[in-house]
């Protein structure tokens, strides 16, 4: 037989009575009050959790003018799924426990970027944006900052004033890639760069081009595609490479899927993979511990990044200054194979 009546919505007030507290005092436990004994906000939590409360957003929004909404701006586009997995993973981590909630807003590449920006600043649908995929004069970033909406990149402007970020040290990665190469004997290098109209191309270059000027062996760009094209346009350039030109001993890879096509394609034209020519790649998923033949990649931890714009974001939210919330990912060494 079922009830009579519908169970009433839990309310700040039900917290209230149920742990003997004030409403104040459990809307600032809820809210992580400085001035609120971590005892406190357990305990406040715990029965918060166990009676399913939930806070009524229309009221806050009607109330406050906030939303409580992240939204993240994720490009469809992206090969990895395990990019938006874990991203939304550690953003999750971030917010939890505290007032915001992540939507996730998609965008097309093919699409103007500034679509989603202007859907979120036209009806006020979030308190503060995640933008990814970063381009060195970016728009969206002179748009918010304009309008006064908090944001954080997973990227850096490499123009105009600071902003908040937390961004992959692709430099870096670029370096201790090629230098992995040079120290397994390579001589020739190349790299499969990102497109070049994203910032990280001209770090990623920078990084590729010191190391090997500094060990005195060439290297050049591989011409014609890039970390954006086709599995099956990697394999048919593995494929022809070694009718080039320049035909490299080493190529460094800001990929694990554009690595493993790349690869099929070497193979296929007769490449000996680790013997005539190494690839090193950027990992961002367990992939590569499961394929054949073994090659080294350095790891970019993407729950980490996700924590990192959503704890960069709410600063940016509660008014902290965005100067000193920038932050490096540094790439993680994963060598599967000997020097």
């Amino acid at each position: 037989m079922g009830q009579s009546r519908t169970q009433s919505r839990p309310t700040l007030k039900t917290i209230a009575e149920m742990t003997g507290l004030g409403v104040t005092t459990v809307s600032r436990a809820l809210k992580d009050a400085h001035d609120i004994s971590v005892k406190t906000k357990l305990r406040v939590r715990k029965v918060a959790d166990a009676i399913g409360y939930h806070p009524d957003r229309a009221g806050v929004r009607l109330r406050t003018g906030k939303t409580n909404v992240i939204s993240l701006i994720l490009d469809q586009t992206d090969k990895v799924p395990e990019f938006a997995r874990r991203m939304i993973v550690g953003i999750s981590n971030a917010t939890r426990g505290t007032p915001y909630h992540l939507v996730v807003t998609p965008q097309s590449r093919s699409d103007d970027p500034m679509d989603p920006v202007r859907y979120i600043l036209d009806s006020r649908a979030a308190d503060g944006v995640i933008i990814t995929h970063v381009r060195p004069d970016d728009e969206r970033i002179a748009v918010l900052r304009q309008s006064g909406l908090p944001f954080v990149a997973h990227g850096r402007s490499l123009s105009g004033p600071a902003h908040a970020y937390h961004d992959f040290d692709n430099r870096s990665f670029c370096e201790m890639a090629a230098n992995r190469l040079i120290g397994r004997g390579r001589k020739r290098l190349a790299l499969l760069s990102p497109p070049s109209e994203f910032s990280y191309y001209q770090e990623s270059l920078a990084g590729f081009t010191a190391a090997a000027d500094a060990a005195s062996v060439l290297h050049k760009v591989l011409s014609g595609i890039d970390l954006d094209s086709s599995s099956e346009v990697l394999r048919q350039a593995g494929m022809a490479l070694r009718h080039q030109d320049y035909v490299p001993d080493g190529i460094v890879c800001g990929s694990e899927l554009c690595a493993m096509a790349l690869i099929d394609g070497l193979i296929q034209s007769g490449f000996d993979v680790g013997r005539d020519i190494d690839v090193i790649a950027k990992e961002t998923s367990d992939l590569l511990n499961y394929t054949r033949p073994r090659i080294d990649s350095l790891r970019e931890d993407l729950i980490v990044a996700g924590q990192e714009l959503a704890a960069h974001l709410i600063d940016v939210i509660e008014k902290r200054d965005v100067s000193i919330l920038q932050s490096l990912g540094q790439p993680i060494p994963v060598w599967r194979n000997e020097l």
